[in-house]
């Protein structure tokens, strides 16, 4: 099972996914760490990402998750996913990829954004995600408030069933 854990930044993607994949004795791969430079470089000027710059991301994160399934290896992801054409896209067709939608006020966001200093994410961008994201639906992933403890958090995705343990 792949397990996607998505927002919008500042929504505790990789903390929760970290957490999430150490609890189940998966590997985690943080998306942003498959990102172009290029794309680094873009967002940390405050531009906003397109379609066409995201492509050869998203391809990259099914490259990884290939690898994985080649392998047999079930992994937790952490990637905004921000647009159902995306979703679909990292599905692929695959039945074993859960999303897991980390759901939270712009305040919040803005916040959280505000208390990681150094992390090539502009905060500005904020409402460009937010403008971008399709939210998904209750039966394409599970929605997560982030108000809660991250330890809460991953409980209640493993409750959700959206994971399981490596065997």
């Amino acid at each position: 099972m792949i397990t996607i854990v998505m927002g919008v930044s500042g929504s505790g993607k990789s903390t929760i996914g970290g957490d999430l994949a150490a609890h189940l004795g998966l590997p985690f791969i943080d998306g942003d760490t498959l990102h172009p430079q290029a794309n680094r470089d873009k967002m940390a000027r405050g531009t906003p990402l397109d379609d066409a710059d995201r492509q050869p991301w998203l391809e990259a994160i099914v490259a990884t998750m290939d690898a994985h399934r080649e392998r047999r290896q079930s992994l937790v992801l952490a990637c905004s996913a921000l647009k159902r054409r995306y979703r679909v896209f990292l599905r692929g067709g695959h039945d074993d990829v859960r999303f897991v939608y980390l759901h939270g006020t712009r305040e919040v966001l803005a916040a959280r954004l505000g208390q990681r200093p150094g992390h090539f994410f502009n905060p500005a961008l904020l409402d460009s995600q937010l403008a971008t994201l399709e939210e998904p639906t209750h039966d394409e992933a599970a929605w997560v408030e982030i108000t809660d403890s991250p330890a809460a958090i991953v409980e209640k995705v493993i409750r959700a069933g959206c994971a399981q343990a490596a065997r």
